[in-house]
């Protein structure tokens, strides 16, 4: 199963148009969007690279006017890197894309009684991260 959501994802990473974003930088993006502001740093920790590579990364979004920065209104001297409303149109094109796509896939590939079943395995799997979901909560 994690070879089929690899797959998948990889996929689906290839089918968007990411409108001249690297890869990378389609991933803060994405992870701004996610959990919100965030420091350079805190970035750089969340997505497994130096603080100087995703420096590089911010300055080149900020310059595309994907991102900008505010002061962190718990420590002033801190920058938090901000989406802007660009960014937020650009999400929103790719997930739509890949939404697109995946369900021209589905409905090329299978016929009803075959989507049927994947509908009912959806919901089977969905109740794994339920599950684990409520159980990280109790702890």
């Amino acid at each position: 199963m994690r070879l089929l959501v690899s797959r998948l994802r990889r996929r689906l990473k290839e089918v968007y148009d990411n409108q001249g974003l690297t890869p990378s930088q389609v991933s803060v993006i994405s992870r701004l969007s996610h959990d919100g502001p965030a420091s350079t740093s805190d970035l750089a920790a969340a997505e497994g690279v130096r603080r100087q590579s995703m420096a590089s990364t911010v300055a080149a979004l900020e310059e595309q006017g994907v991102i900008h920065r505010q002061a962190d209104p718990q420590d002033a001297r801190r920058q938090l890197i901000v989406l802007s409303p660009s960014a937020v149109e650009v999400l929103e094109g790719s997930r739509q894309l890949r939404d697109r796509w995946l369900a021209d896939v589905l409905q090329q590939t299978y016929g009803s009684d075959e989507l049927e079943v994947i509908d009912r395995a959806l919901v089977l799997l969905e109740r794994i991260f339920t599950t684990q979901t409520k159980s990280e909560k109790a702890h």
